[in-house]
């Protein structure tokens, strides 16, 4: 047991995870989208593949569940 488990942080209220992908640069962002408003919060930039896992680690959100991605 590790005294220094890192906490998974929580998805804000009333927001899903999306990722915001450019069509021109072909740049992803990961972030927060709100239900009702639909503004995006952008929390972090998805480089490669590990960028997505610590995304989806950090957040606590499961490897099977689809993240839809916003253009």
């Amino acid at each position: 047991m590790s005294i220094f488990k890192r906490k998974t942080e929580q998805i804000p209220e009333g927001c899903v995870p999306v990722i915001r992908c450019s069509i021109c640069t072909g740049e992803k962002v990961a972030g927060f989208k709100n239900k009702t408003t639909g503004k995006i919060e952008e929390v972090m930039l998805i480089e490669d593949e590990f960028d997505l896992q610590k995304f989806r680690t950090r957040y606590g959100i499961p490897y099977d569940k689809k993240i839809e991605k916003v253009y």
